[in-house]
């Protein structure tokens, strides 16, 4: 019989040997549970599993060479041993466990942040300024931008929230930029100082995003008055027939390009402008062209002239609130509606409580709440979210605004 040191260190190589499986059973056990549930396997349930299993890999040892258990001293180390091992991994991950995030994913791991000088307080919340650095570039398979977009994109500053990831930010970025200047593409990077890269297409259509469902649009020649605008309601007469439309755009002989009609699908469709100098917003009186959105039938009726002998403008009489949404804008304000977002800044409080004037600087015109509209609702009116607002101010106090509670 070997002497007691010799046992305690055959007891001790024994007990690692074992121990190995046991301990990394009750680490692995000790975490899934502490993450998953939130409860910490009890010591005694530990040291039972940890026997359970060294006492396997014992007897698979022992049936190779009978003689590896030795004396009694030489099992009570292995055993102490194995609790030790086991107890100290299962703490390890229990540990682990309690410190690792409950949702982790593939962003939280990767997520970058804003430097702190980047991010302004306004009412209260952090705000970050983003700006284009460098030139726009293009994007490939689509035309080159306009010059004149590409340095409005280049020179705009956009305000969004500071509390979100910059991944967020740069989605946030390019739908504003994309829904803004009607882009067909965009794509946006971010830095940690708000400092954009920008690639874009331009749009990719421009009358035909114009025309009402179910119209078309037929230019055709005829004597314009003075001040014919976008939008305005006229009558055409063709000798034959009368035909009613909304004005798309029109032109003045000598102002801008040349606009033909162009029969496709079947006659009923006309092609735009060809490209040429920008035609001034209204026009200057004269002979000219204008492209008009009619119904169906009416297109084919126009596409059979090429000059209508007379084109009168319908009156659309003077509204008030024009006038009062006009005076608003020469003193730099906007309207925007805005839907109320759920744990936004407005949701379950009232307007009084948020302090909307004071803090973002814009007054709410209406309230649509519950299913009812409140106009110039007062201060202990309540809010929630999916609640929809009318509010006015200026444009980057809107905009602001819009981050903190849309």
């Amino acid at each position: 019989m070997a002497s007691l040191p010799i046992e305690v260190l055959f007891g001790l190589y024994l007990g690692i040997l074992t121990g190995i499986i046991p301990a990394l059973v009750s680490g692995i056990l000790g975490f899934v549970f502490k993450y998953v549930t939130g409860v910490t396997i009890p010591g005694f349930g530990v040291m039972v599993l940890a026997l359970a299993i060294a006492g396997a890999n014992g007897g698979l040892m022992a049936l190779s060479d009978p003689a590896i258990l030795g004396s009694g001293e030489r099992f009570v180390v292995a055993v102490i041993v194995v609790l030790m091992l086991s107890l100290y991994a299962h703490s390890q991950g229990d540990k682990l466990g309690a410190a690792v995030p409950r949702r982790l994913n593939l962003r939280k791991l990767t997520e970058r942040t804003l430097n702190a000088d980047v991010v302004e307080l306004v009412g209260g919340h952090g705000q970050v300024r983003v700006t284009v650095s460098g030139e726009v570039g293009d994007m490939e398979g689509y035309p080159a931008l306009p010059a004149e977009l590409r340095a409005t994109i280049r020179e705009g500053e956009w305000t969004f929230p500071a509390d979100v990831p910059l991944v967020e930010l740069e989605a946030r970025f390019a739908d504003r930029l994309r829904s803004e200047f009607d882009l067909a593409d965009v794509t946006v990077r971010l830095d940690e100082n708000a400092h954009a890269t920008v690639s874009a297409a331009p749009p990719s259509g421009g009358l035909s995003k114009r025309i009402p469902a179910g119209k078309r649009a037929v230019s055709v020649g005829a004597l314009l008055p003075t001040g014919l605008a976008a939008g305005d309601e006229v009558r055409v007469d063709t000798g034959d027939r009368t035909v009613s439309g909304t004005v798309l755009s029109a032109r003045t002989d000598g102002v801008s390009g040349r606009a033909e009609p162009v029969a496709t699908d079947g006659g009923v469709e006309a092609a735009d402008a060809e490209p040429g100098p920008a035609a001034p917003p209204t026009t200057t009186g004269g002979d000219g062209r204008v492209t008009l959105a009619v119904s169906r039938s009416d297109a084919s009726v126009l596409l059979g002239v090429s000059t209508v002998e007379r084109l009168v403008v319908e009156s659309q009489g003077t509204r008030r609130e024009f006038e009062l949404v006009s005076l608003l804008r020469r003193g730099g304000r906007r309207f925007r509606k805005l839907t109320v977002r759920e744990g936004g800044a407005l949701d379950g409080v009232t307007l009084g409580e948020a302090t909307v004037r004071d803090t973002y600087q814009v007054v709410v015109l209406a309230l649509h709440h519950e299913g009812a509209w409140h106009v110039t609702p007062r201060g202990s009116q309540s809010v929630a979210a999916g609640d929809d607002l009318f509010v006015v101010g200026r444009s980057d106090a809107l905009s602001a605004f819009a981050e903190v509670v849309a």
